[in-house]
């Protein structure tokens, strides 16, 4: 038997920057309206400010951050219109591709799914918080490639980007996270039944109250 060795990386340092940028915005390690000079970040990543100047730039590109003349550079701050525009966004994409997804009707990519929750059921009442947003984020990536619908898939890591900086700094908050994971159950069950009505009334429900419940709970930012 060959033994099961991982596969080796080749990244640059450029691109393990911006990861590691995007990633700490994404995750709320680095929060809306944190400054971000050169310097520091040259020092906690242990890398030179070319690649810090070149990470910053794309990240304002997408929109994580700002750069104002004179001023600097700081994590771009989320209105309530943003998490708004997030959301509303997301339900028209989701409920679409659900759509399409119960037209295919693809056995295998629905155990894909049961599996997913299952693995967030079991990290939600464990309490990990990382485990959680993971599988949420892959259950709702794998709904859109269920679709099978190429020009949605490409549209939705913009929108799933927005997501999980909102939800990362709302999750940080003592929330139920066996809760959080189970709210999938329902949506899951409707779909294997093919109940299209019934599931796509749970998704947007699913969607929309999260939405809601973000919104009114943010603080304007000043």
């Amino acid at each position: 038997m060959k033994p099961n060795l991982p596969q080796i990386r080749n990244v640059s340092i450029r691109e393990q920057t911006l990861d590691a940028l995007r990633d700490a915005i994404l995750s709320g390690e680095l929060k809306p309206g944190e400054a971000l000079t050169e310097m520091d970040l040259s020092r906690q990543l242990g890398v030179s400010r070319a690649p810090i100047r070149e990470a910053l730039r794309i990240l304002n590109s997408e929109g994580l951050v700002e750069t104002i003349p004179y001023h600097g550079t700081t994590v771009r701050r989320l209105t309530r219109a943003d998490i708004e525009e997030v959301y509303s966004m997301r339900i028209l994409l989701e409920t679409y591709a659900l759509e399409r997804a119960l037209q295919r009707d693809d056995a295998a990519a629905l155990a894909r799914l049961r599996a997913i929750v299952h693995d967030m059921v079991r990290a939600g009442d464990s309490g990990d918080l990382k485990a959680v947003n993971g599988h949420d984020r892959a259950f709702h990536t794998a709904l859109i490639d269920m679709s099978g619908h190429r020009l949605l898939r490409s549209l939705w890591p913009l929108v799933a980007m927005k997501a999980r900086q909102v939800m990362a700094l709302v999750n940080r908050r003592n929330r139920d996270l066996t809760q959080i994971a189970r709210s999938h159950l329902p949506l899951l069950d409707a779909m294997e039944a093919g109940d299209s009505t019934q599931a796509r009334a749970l998704l947007r429900q699913h969607i929309a109250s999260a939405g809601l419940l973000i919104a009114e709970d943010w603080v304007e930012p000043r």
